[in-house]
């Protein structure tokens, strides 16, 4: 690993994806010096050790600059974001993450940092792409002509040029992947903010256990998506970061169902079936998105290998485990 002995500050440290990365870093050899993010550390996720833990706002500038202060990489993470329900209903709360990537370009440069990763996000794909849900697997120029998710994808798409003329006009070796539905434990299941994956795991352990053998499902049903596991998207993130690939790519599964067909993974697993109502004025997203794994493939031989299956089971076990601690209390 090419980040092995560099200093790394990973932002959005006590977030899902940023608390897997940590541990992930620290696994193969990196030294991650510090994890930032906004929440009270008793709100993290997941906690490591070894790392100076450092709650602070990053939109704002002098927080970033001690973020970035001494290390040799930046993981940029950090965003006010949730699920479909969380997005559509703030896209202000989404937009104002830009000021996070901004200060944090601004301190990376100004503090000799080598390299700078930014999570973006299938958002920012155009929508007039994703009607359908047999939708075309989305190509990386498929963001453009612009016409992203509103709110948090155009964020995503601003921030992704502001990365791309960093790397231009000061020499910030900068990065940009673009996320497809990650899930995993870990990761928020409650509460408003959770993805489709988690809130369906919750649904139905909560159906069994009443007894009120129903689901809702926002939308028809029909809407198609793909999944990638947490540990494929903390690979694919060091995979990215660490590759001479310039321009913004897909980091995502490419294996496509749709809602329904998520719910029957997750009723096989709890081994229910379930009377299913659709809310069908709930906030649902596009009507087919999945991710063309194409220039992964060709620039660094990679793409997920956890099959969606095997990774909602052990995401519905950890689910169901924090269900029933927080039953007991």
């Amino acid at each position: 690993m090419k980040l092995k002995g560099e200093k790394v500050a990973v932002c959005g440290a006590g977030g899902f994806i940023g608390g897997h990365l940590v541990k992930y870093l620290q696994a193969n050899g990196a030294e991650v010096v510090r994890s930032i993010d906004i929440k009270p550390l008793d709100e993290w996720y997941q906690v490591s050790g070894g790392v100076e833990n450092l709650v602070a706002d990053l939109k704002e500038k002098d927080n970033c600059y001690r973020a970035a202060k001494g290390v040799d990489a930046v993981f940029q993470l950090a965003a006010d974001m949730g699920g479909m329900g969380f997005i559509e209903n703030n896209k202000a709360l989404c937009m104002l993450s830009v000021l996070t990537t901004t200060h944090m370009l601004m301190a990376a440069r100004d503090s000799g940092v080598k390299r700078f990763f930014f999570s973006s996000s299938a958002c920012v794909y155009n929508g007039d792409k994703q009607k359908s849900a047999d939708v075309v697997p989305l190509k990386e120029e498929d963001a453009y002509p612009a016409l992203a998710e509103d709110g948090y994808g155009w964020e995503k798409l601003f921030s992704e040029r502001m990365c791309r003329h960093f790397e231009e006009d000061f020499g910030l070796q900068c990065r940009v992947a673009r996320y497809h539905n990650v899930y995993g434990p870990y990761g928020t299941w409650d509460g408003g903010r959770e993805k489709a994956p988690a809130a369906i795991c919750r649904k139905v352990i909560e159906a069994k256990a009443t007894g009120k053998h129903e689901i809702e499902i926002w939308g028809d049903g029909h809407q198609t998506r793909s999944f990638m596991y947490i540990d494929d998207c903390v690979n694919g993130t060091t995979a990215i970061a660490e590759s001479d690939i310039r321009y913004a790519i897909n980091l995502g599964s490419s294996e496509l169902v749709t809602i329904n067909q998520l719910v029957d993974i997750v009723e096989e697993i709890a081994g229910v079936k379930l009377h299913r109502k659709y809310k069908l004025d709930a906030p649902k997203g596009v009507n087919g998105r999945n991710s063309d794994n194409t220039k992964i493939l060709k620039e660094l031989g990679w793409e997920p290998s956890i099959r969606l299956k095997d990774g909602m089971a052990k995401t519905y076990q950890w689910i169901e485990q924090q269900m029933l601690v927080g039953a007991r209390k």
